[in-house]
């Protein structure tokens, strides 16, 4: 089941994350973003993942932004993040934002699992369903460096900009291809998944599988139930304590109860979303490491300190998802980086833009960090 046209309207206003933020604390926050994206699909036969299964097809969905330029070197490539489309990055595009699509070509691409490129719930058999094979996030990023080099003949691009899952991309993207990038920006998202967030994911996922209706990924119905336990334990993860002690939720709906909230998100989170596409990315998220990409052993702090390029590295304050411990953690092995914490109260959506102050904050800094020679 693809993400309805509702969904996808949602995911066009405010943070635009792809998390269930996208579809509940949005309304009316952001105006519309001024460009509209071009939509594209690159197809790669015989992809061969990581998990050593081939897929006869892979199908990578991406959006693009603005016009490349002669030369070819005006590309700004956006990763996207759990469950998001190609469009999950407007709160940082337009002219008077970071990211100016009549200067820029920004290349905003969809990981697999999302409903839209080859995913559980859109390949056919032998490879449907919980067939599907787990998806890396290297596997993502050798997919997106052929649609690059053999799609738009490009072969080096001004940044790699990424949010929550897009920053995962991001730090992979310095580690095995360390001068494809003229910068990378990670905006809350580290360059492991620390085994703290690693048990957060599989209680989700267990939420979700233990509902009869899953049927081991076979279902013939959606399993409504599982779909709800794991937005609810996801909802648990997404703000800042303080966020729930404040009832940050009236910014949007001030009149909601705490009652009205937890009924209104039970039953809104994810219920566009195939349940094996939200447990592929999931996968794909618990797995991320740098540090097993093939030459660094398992060495993240060494596959670290090979990232070359200038890295601006934004983890939310109260993000508990990527908590900001483990990004000052990494920060100190990359040699270029400059850290930049987000001072929200929003958690992990303060690093798509989740709220004006935090949107602002962001296209300051990061406009800053690109314009610099």
């Amino acid at each position: 089941m693809k993400p309805s046209t509702v969904a996808l309207a949602l995911v066009l206003s405010l943070t635009a994350t792809g998390h269930p933020v996208a579809q509940n604390a949005q309304r009316g926050a952001v105006p519309a973003a001024p460009h509209a994206a071009e939509h594209h699909e690159f197809i790669i036969d015989s992809f061969r993942t990581e998990s050593g299964v081939t897929l006869p097809k892979a199908r990578v969905v991406y959006g693009t932004y603005g016009h490349l330029n002669a030369a070819r070197d005006n590309v700004v490539l956006l990763p996207s993040h759990y469950m998001a489309n190609h469009h999950g990055y407007e709160w940082l595009i337009g002219p008077d934002r970071a990211l100016d699509p009549s200067k820029l070509f920004l290349v905003a691409t969809e990981l697999f699992g999302n409903g839209f490129s080859s995913s559980p719930s859109n390949t056919p058999e032998p490879f449907h369903g919980p067939r599907f094979p787990v998806m890396t996030i290297r596997d993502n990023v050798e997919a997106v460096h052929r649609l690059l080099i053999d799609d738009l003949k490009v072969t080096h691009v001004r940044a790699i900009i990424g949010f929550s899952m897009g920053a995962e991309q991001a730090f992979q993207w310095g580690v095995s291809y360390p001068a494809f990038a003229d910068r990378l920006v990670a905006t809350s998202g580290t360059a492991k998944a620390w085994p703290h967030g690693v048990v957060r994911l599989e209680g989700q996922i267990s939420a979700l599988t233990a509902d009869p209706a899953f049927n081991g990924g076979d279902y013939t119905s959606p399993p409504r139930r599982g779909i709800e336990a794991y937005g609810m334990v996801w909802l648990g993860w997404l703000y800042s304590q303080e966020w729930w002690r404040r009832e940050l939720w009236k910014t949007n709906a001030p009149d909601r109860t705490l009652e009205q909230e937890i009924e209104s998100r039970r039953r809104t989170f994810f219920q566009n979303n195939d349940a094996n596409d939200l447990i592929l990315q999931a996968r794909t998220w618990q797995r991320h490491d740098v540090g097993t990409t093939p030459g660094f052993n398992g060495d993240v702090q060494r596959a670290l300190r090979s990232i070359t390029v200038p890295v601006l590295y934004m983890p939310s304050e109260t993000d508990l998802y990527f908590p900001v411990g483990d990004a000052r953690f990494e920060a100190q092995f990359i040699p270029k980086v400059s850290f930049v914490p987000i001072p929200s109260l929003w958690g992990h959506p303060a690093g798509a833009g989740g709220n004006p102050a935090d949107r602002a904050f962001l296209n300051e800094n990061i406009g800053r960090f690109l314009a610099v020679p």
